[in-house]
């Protein structure tokens, strides 16, 4: 089954940049990559700002009529109620939010969220019309115990037994490793996790929807690596951390295209 999936450059801000700076970047992306004659319909970018910047970025996109796609780093697992502190999926699709990352590392790590929490999370997300970003990966424990992608794998399995086989989904494949570390898995590396993931979602959901979920890899992507994961046929797209805030850096990822012929 031939399939084209659109490449997919996500930046995830985290507990960086307020409103005012979140505008005043967002500007200087769209037009960086206005300059540069990005074709937006080759490569899809999305920025994920922390959850005080989205109207803000969101007016701004709408109000300028600008390509990027917005994402949120989290939500609730609840949709309303007495939970203090924490963000409905109902909240951000009224702020015409896209995506929504879901168990990333950080999230698991730093609160303690098992698996259980994430499924119930991807839920939410399709309940709510958002496209869940569901975050997998191993630490060098892991790797060293359990060989590459048994546990990515392991993760994605469990964080899809409450949503339909057919919910749309996007899967970022993260070594816990190699975040921030300046130590990037291998494109090689990358291929064989990915390759395994995708291999799940045609158990899970079959063939068709296999074929078309987009698959990223991150962890230390930086501008002068991204083709070299790109090429590689189950490697989709790229979730970028610190190389998000750098305006320059994160439009040279997005037009990975434009370093060799990729």
């Amino acid at each position: 089954m031939v399939t084209t999936r659109t490449p997919l450059i996500a930046g995830n801000w985290k507990m960086n940049l307020d409103h005012l700076q979140a505008i005043a970047f967002v500007q200087k992306l769209a037009w960086s990559l206005k300059d540069a004659k990005h074709d937006f319909s080759s490569v899809e970018a999305v920025v994920f700002p922390p959850a005080t910047d989205l109207r803000s970025v969101q007016t701004l996109l709408d109000a300028d009529k600008l390509e990027l796609g917005l994402g949120a780093q989290d939500l609730s697992s609840h949709d309303s109620g007495a939970y203090t502190g924490e963000i409905s999926g109902a909240f951000l699709r009224a702020l015409d939010v896209q995506y929504v990352l879901v168990g990333h590392s950080e999230r698991r790590t730093l609160h303690s969220e098992g698996d259980d929490v994430v499924a119930s999370k991807v839920a939410a997300a399709h309940r709510h019309g958002l496209v869940p970003m569901i975050c997998v990966g191993e630490t060098a424990a892991d790797l060293e115990e359990h060989g590459p992608s048994a546990v990515p794998v392991a993760q994605l399995r469990a964080s899809l037994t409450e949503v339909p086989a057919d919910a749309e989904i996007v899967v970022a494949y993260e070594p816990v490793w190699a975040i921030g570390s300046g130590q990037a898995a291998t494109p090689e590396q990358a291929q064989q996790v990915c390759a395994a993931l995708r291999e799940a979602l045609v158990e899970i959901a079959g063939p068709e929807r296999a074929a078309t979920t987009r698959v990223l890899y991150g962890g230390s992507v930086k501008s002068n690596n991204i083709a070299s994961f790109l090429r590689e046929p189950d490697v989709d797209g790229a979730l970028v951390g610190g190389a998000s805030l750098d305006v320059a850096e994160f439009t040279s990822i997005v037009r990975f295209r434009s370093h060799v012929g990729v």
